[in-house]
């Protein structure tokens, strides 16, 4: 158990449905105990306890860890050329620093089951290396705050065409090994290649091959056998028994929408139009697009803007899909672009990821009670840009209460310093009887019959 208590002090805390400037976030063995406007707490002059932290947030905003509930990066990490393939541990150890430091700290990594490499054979996707890899995320779970920097989840994306995988998937799901399954079909026609043409110069940006070759690759696709109904509703229903969502991937029309309806999927991954992320979130599913389509402003596949598709409420999700960066990043644009509330923009990689993935009475939001994973954001000067101009970074995260990434940039020295001189001088002012009375009452807040809490509370001093 972490025994720490720690107070993040005067940040804009941004919560699920509001934004609270100048406040103190309270955290008490793990877990946030209190949310309160700031008293402006420091360590009292000689304090040296490891047992008590505070973290000026003071200019900065205190955010939920973000959850990315469809990430590829693990690939990228574990691949980082075609033909290699990494020690799979070490590549997961490696990932969550990178996660960290942009603010992830629940990743669900996606990996896929295909029946057929269609654009290029990727070495990290062999069937091999995706159940080596489920069993080393399986076996993280239980240590997680123990031993690793985040919290690392298993999304398993079934391509409908991987039948002779199905014994080998079921038995994936009826052992608790997987957190949430994602039903995928790819084949060119529908869904994100409704499009013939995209789909052949997507086939060719991967391959140097002829039309005709396109052409035949096209009809060997839409001929190869899938997974009928009755065994994907067999999974679907192996992942409801234990708790797991069941999300659907690249809805082109509504008729899709109703066979997914059979199967109780609660997310709609990718939706290509409008009306069917409209119609999603009509029926109650959660919608979900990638945060690099945010930040380039389209899609690259030529599908739904995240940007409109977010601003009209058909998108209530936002994934790293391929690129972690892109989740505070998105955040940011869709605040200064789209002009939405920055708790609402905040809660598209926070609260409604943990909604769907049925991990909210958890994580995903700064409320008393939940896992202290938080991070904090500043807005780090562009040079050479305009005044108005900076990039979102995490200069510090917290999971379950634990400092797991901080970064020291030089810009914002300055600002704390200038702050800690201020603190300096008020703390040579006598403080009354009664006044310190007051400041322990203060931190009287959820833990406060805790006596061990106590101590250390007295050992903190309140500047105003």
């Amino acid at each position: 158990m972490n025994d720490t208590t720690l107070i993040i002090s005067g940040g804009t805390v941004v919560c699920e449905d509001a934004v609270l400037p100048d406040h103190d976030v309270f955290v008490r063995s793990g877990r946030i105990a209190a949310i309160r406007p700031s008293a402006g707490y420091r360590l009292a002059d000689g304090t040296d306890d490891s047992s008590l932290a505070i973290v000026d947030a003071r200019g900065a905003y205190v955010a939920p860890g973000m959850i990315d509930v469809h990430s590829d990066f693990i690939e990228t990490v574990a691949s980082p050329r075609p033909s290699v393939v990494m020690d799979l541990r070490t590549s997961l150890y490696q990932a969550e620093r990178e996660l960290a430091a942009h603010g992830i700290t629940t990743i669900f990594h996606s990996l896929s089951v295909y029946g057929a490499a269609i654009f290029d054979h990727k070495p990290i996707r062999n069937f091999e290396n995706v159940m080596n890899l489920v069993e080393e995320v399986s076996a993280m779970r239980s240590v997680e705050e123990a031993e690793h920097l985040i919290r690392h989840r298993l999304h398993l994306r079934i391509e409908i065409d991987s039948v002779d995988r199905y014994d080998a998937i079921k038995e994936c799901i009826a052992a608790g090994s997987v957190d949430m399954i994602s039903f995928m079909d790819h084949t060119p026609g529908q869904g994100q290649y409704s499009d013939l043409g995209i789909f052949g110069n997507t086939l060719k940006g991967y391959r140097d091959i002829s039309d005709q070759e396109v052409a035949r690759i096209i009809e060997e696709q839409q001929r190869s056998d899938k997974l009928s109904l009755a065994q994907m509703t067999e999974l679907a229903r192996l992942a409801r028994r234990r708790g797991i969502s069941v999300a659907s991937h690249d809805d082109d029309a509504i008729e899709k929408l109703d066979r997914m309806a059979a199967l109780d999927a609660a997310i709609s991954e990718f939706p290509i139009t409008m009306d069917v992320a409209h119609e999603a979130r009509k029926r109650g599913m959660h919608t979900l697009a990638g945060a690099p389509n945010v930040m380039m402003g389209h899609s690259h596949s030529g599908n739904l803007s995240a940007r409109e598709a977010v601003g009209e409420d058909a998108i209530d999700m936002l994934c790293s899909d391929y690129y972690p960066a892109a989740m505070l990043g998105a955040v940011f644009a869709l605040h200064r672009i789209v002009g939405l509330d920055l708790a609402r923009a905040f809660a598209l990689v926070t609260a409604h990821p943990a909604q769907a993935a049925g991990i909210s009475d958890e994580v995903g939001s700064i409320a008393v009670g939940k896992r202290a994973d938080l991070i904090v954001v500043r807005e780090l000067p562009v040079r050479g840009a305009s005044e108005d101009e900076s990039v979102p970074v995490v200069t510090e995260a917290f999971v379950g209460g634990r400092c797991v990434h901080r970064s020291l940039y030089p810009a914002f020295e300055d600002v704390l310093a200038d702050g800690d001189a201020r603190r300096r001088r008020a703390a040579d002012a006598p403080v009354a009887a009664d006044q310190a009375s007051a400041d322990r009452g203060a931190l009287d807040f959820a833990a406060a019959e805790d006596e061990a809490a106590q101590i250390d509370f007295e050992k903190a001093q309140a500047v105003r």
